[in-house]
């Protein structure tokens, strides 16, 4: 199904300018944007994977990594092909840049369907992932509109690409979003993601004000983003502009897509940069990929007891009412518990 695409303008010569993400792509007529699955057809812009998804999967909210949203939930997983970077890294390329091969591909499953499949195995959450939620947006808000209807949460797990008049239009439905902070580098964001650094920076500043509920994640990949400095500099602008309460994700970089002769990122590194996170203030750290590792679990700031204990993305040991606050000391641990 293809569908008019939101957030366009229409530009002499039947060209079309793309406003849902920040590259703002200018498209000639017969030709796509960056992501490889908007395109401008005798000057109106369309969408090519509204209501067709090329994964669903029900997961644990912990493997979003959302930590500290519904622990413990369900969250129905959706996602189309298609993405407006291109890293080096991706761990779904073979999903994420298919679309930049000009074919799409994916099952028939409109935002109806969705809705009903989450409800038929008891989701509380839907959770927009795997590629890039903000290329099939308009499939995405639809479905949001639907879940919050049934009583659902919506989250994306997202580059944080999306420009402030879009995400400002889907605030209503998103409760949640887990964005990747990739590194500290314009360097490193232009050559191995295809994008800006302050961009993003831009972005999560917009997501802490607009007030959906915001985690962080960190890909550490050896030998462009795991020197110590670039490490302090994210954690300190996690701290500064988002809030010491703000989770931080440092997660463990495995060889993928076009960086197979890279090596796993050492555990001491990861290490290093849980320890630089506490140093700097921050109130929640964790290392992802790094499954029985310590900093899988939450600790309360104030007593420092185990609060949530985790393994992988399960969840062994848990403290909190249901208010979210520390059954020990009655501290509230920051996030959405119910």
């Amino acid at each position: 199904m293809i569908k008019e695409a939101l957030f366009y303008q229409k530009l002499p010569g039947k060209r079309v300018r793309c406003d849902l993400c920040r590259i703002r792509c200018n498209i000639a007529p017969g030709m796509r944007g960056l992501c490889g699955v908007r395109e401008n057809r005798d000057g109106v812009l369309y969408t090519l994977v509204y209501g067709k998804p090329i994964a669903l999967n029900v997961d644990p909210i912990e493997k979003k990594p959302l930590f500290h949203f519904l622990p413990g939930s369900r969250a129905f997983s959706i996602a189309t092909v298609g993405c407006n970077f291109h890293c080096d890294f991706c761990q779904n390329w073979d999903i994420s840049q298919l679309g930049r091969n000009g074919r799409i591909e994916g099952y028939d499953v409109p935002p109806e369907k969705v809705v009903e499949l989450a409800e038929e195995y008891s989701c509380q959450v839907v959770a927009y992932t795997y590629t890039e939620p903000v290329i099939f947006y308009e499939y995405a808000k639809d479905t949001a509109a639907l879940a919050v209807r049934k009583g659902m949460k919506n989250v994306f797990i997202t580059n944080g690409y999306i420009t402030e008049e879009a995400l400002r239009d889907i605030r209503p439905y998103l409760h949640g979003v887990n964005i990747d902070l990739k590194g500290w580098s314009e360097r490193y964001y232009r050559k191995i993601i295809g994008a800006r650094l302050s961009e993003v920076l831009d972005s999560l500043r917009l997501h802490r004000k607009l007030g959906i509920w915001l985690e962080v994640t960190t890909l550490i990949v050896p030998g462009w983003n795991d020197s110590e400095k670039d490490i302090r500099e994210i954690a300190r602008f996690v701290r500064d502009e988002l809030g010491d309460w703000t989770p931080w994700h440092i997660s463990r970089f495995y060889p993928h897509y076009k960086m197979r002769n890279y090596p796993p990122t050492p555990i001491s590194v990861l290490e290093m940069a849980y320890e630089i996170g506490k140093e700097e203030g921050l109130k929640y750290v964790y290392l992802g990929n790094v499954p029985g590792h310590k900093g899988e679990n939450t600790y309360c700031p104030n007593c420092g007891r185990l609060v949530i204990g985790r393994v992988g993305f399960s969840i062994t040991e848990y403290h909190l009412d249901e208010e979210g606050r520390c059954q020990y000391c009655g501290y509230k641990i920051h996030g959405v518990f119910h």
